[in-house]
């Protein structure tokens, strides 16, 4: 028995070791952490930005049709920046008028004669004041187109100065982030092609031993 035992561990293939490979869902907490990551850095890098809006109101003149007035705030809020930096709005904000184009928007509504107008700045300070500029150059400039347009331009309300900013803090920025990459790791998961068995791979085999020699009954003469 010994003999046959030595055969088979001789004849014994054994399967190399390996390390063990990782889990297939891996890229999706390696993303989601890696956005998160990314997102928190982006929130406490980033310069925090400050909103302010005043509102601005186009009222008819003495014997003027109303629909007048809701036109006119249509066509002063397409052309507000450009009327404000014609006019003293960068003097009274304190900044060029390339800063005053760019940070300063306008909205209107298609039911009220009402123009929203909102500046966005890294000061607080900044922001109101521009708001509050564009605005102050609207009703000047109305005033004095009044007598042809035949509608009054007031200012509604003013800016006040924001006490926190609008841009998302770096917990929001850190939220965002995660949940983006958790989706990105969920599409790369997708993506993947699934893991097939490796064609070479040998599963340890032994050579049975052989069977003994069956006793042959003699023929009794």
């Amino acid at each position: 028995m010994s003999r046959f035992s030595g055969l088979r561990q001789r004849h014994s293939i054994r399967r190399p070791l390996r390390s063990r490979p990782l889990p297939r869902w891996w890229p999706l907490p390696v993303c989601a952490l890696l956005g998160a990551t990314a997102g928190g850095v982006y929130g406490v890098v980033k310069t925090p930005e400050y909103t302010a809006t005043s509102y601005v109101v186009v009222t008819p003149a003495e014997k003027a049709d109303p629909s007048v007035a809701l036109g006119f705030a249509q066509a002063y809020g397409r052309v507000a920046t450009e009327v404000a930096v014609i006019g003293d709005a960068q003097v009274w904000a304190g900044v060029s008028a390339n800063t005053l184009r760019g940070s300063v928007q306008t909205a209107t509504s298609p039911d009220a004669p009402m123009i929203a107008i909102t500046a966005t700045s890294a000061r607080a300070g900044d922001a109101a004041g521009m708001a509050n500029a564009v605005a102050r150059a609207l009703t000047v400039n109305g005033t004095h187109t009044q007598a042809d347009t035949g509608v009054k331009v007031v200012q509604f309300s003013r800016a006040a100065r924001p006490l926190a900013p609008s841009s998302p803090s770096a917990a929001l920025t850190t939220l965002m982030g995660g949940c983006a990459g958790g989706l990105l790791g969920g599409l790369t998961l997708l993506a993947r092609p699934r893991r097939r068995p490796e064609s070479g791979t040998e599963v340890a085999a032994s050579v049975p031993a052989p069977a003994g020699a069956a006793s042959v009954p003699q023929e009794v003469g």
